[in-house]
């Protein structure tokens, strides 16, 4: 992990130089400033990673530099921490309700501050890391739903099948690293149409046998897609076998049973089920009830009854 950076923001120069020196011994890169006026200069040469100040400054005191630090947005995820001499309960209630992240009283050991501080630099990966992803599943529905733009009957299918293909895999128990994979597995399942001709994708009638090699292309083509892709890996497998059949019928790859990718057969049911309840240029919609027979009659030919099993309980549905 590259050196992380704090910022002491402390007008005792004894104290300030001696969390420095405490600090940088823990192997953190740290800058340093007397009040918060010398702080914001420094922040605009570079960002810290967490903010330790005291809050009795000349200058700019503790709570205005809090103030100008969560103004400005790029600055306003950074973890912030007051240590200060100041311990009454009303400075803490103040501090708090600014939203400072955490209060520390002087004098305070060496084990507490390096303590509160890691703590908080660990909180504040997480935090981005989970906005990242959430940030990355957004814009991979984006696309995956720009790509549906090309058919008006599909509208919304991306979103459908996903929150429904993680219905089915929360009641089947699957961990949370599986449910990830199912999720982008889900959102890109059908990415592979970006490449399908848009008079294959919108044919109100039957595919001729040409038309229909063509469309069964997507499945690989998607998988091929996002090959280059580290963090879809996992979705990749889900991708290209969504269409394989319990019987072995199926396609790209003719895979049968529990050779079928787990994921690949939650999305199946997902997918067949949002198709089925949905008016398509191809069929006019079924009700949920004529849906849930077609694909308990499916059950041990098109899909894993397990899956079939987990899908109606989900919805409510048994027997």
């Amino acid at each position: 992990m590259a050196e992380q950076t704090l910022l002491i923001v402390e007008d005792h120069d004894i104290l300030r130089e001696g969390l420095q020196l405490l600090l940088e011994t823990e192997g953190y890169c740290v800058a340093t400033a007397a009040h918060g006026r010398d702080a914001l200069a420094q922040m605009e040469r570079i960002t810290p990673d967490l903010i330790l100040s005291d809050i009795s400054m000349p200058e700019m005191d503790g709570y205005a530099f809090y103030e100008a630090v969560r103004a400005r947005p790029e600055w306003a995820a950074i973890p912030f921490i007051f240590l200060t001499a100041r311990g009454d309960r009303d400075d803490v209630f103040t501090s708090r309700k600014m939203g400072v992240e955490d209060y520390l009283v002087k004098p305070i050991q060496r084990y507490e501050l390096v303590t509160t501080i890691r703590s908080r630099l660990e909180r504040s990966q997480q935090l981005m890391l989970a906005q990242l992803q959430q940030a990355y599943e957004t814009s991979l529905i984006m696309l995956a739903n720009a790509i549906e733009l090309r058919d008006e009957y599909t509208r919304g299918h991306v979103d459908r099948v996903m929150e429904l293909s993680v219905q089915i895999a929360e009641r089947m128990g699957l961990n949370s690293l599986q449910i990830s994979a199912l999720r982008f597995g889900a959102i890109l399942h059908d990415i592979g149409k970006i490449y399908i001709r848009e008079g294959v994708l919108r044919k109100a009638g039957p595919l001729n046998s040409r038309e229909w090699d063509e469309m069964k292309q997507h499945a690989e083509i998607g998988s091929n897609l996002l090959h280059d892709v580290p963090y879809l890996a996992a979705a990749i497998p889900i991708i290209r076998h969504h269409h394989e059949r319990w019987d072995g019928e199926g396609y790209p790859d003719g895979l049968a049973g529990e050779d079928i990718p787990l994921g690949a057969r939650i999305v199946a049911v997902a997918d067949a089920y949002d198709a089925m309840t949905t008016e398509r240029v191809y069929h006019n919609e079924d009700t949920p009830e004529q849906a849930f027979d077609e694909i308990r009659a499916g059950s041990g030919a098109y899909y894993d009854p397990a899956v079939v099993a987990a899908f109606l309980a989900a919805l409510g549905k048994t027997g």
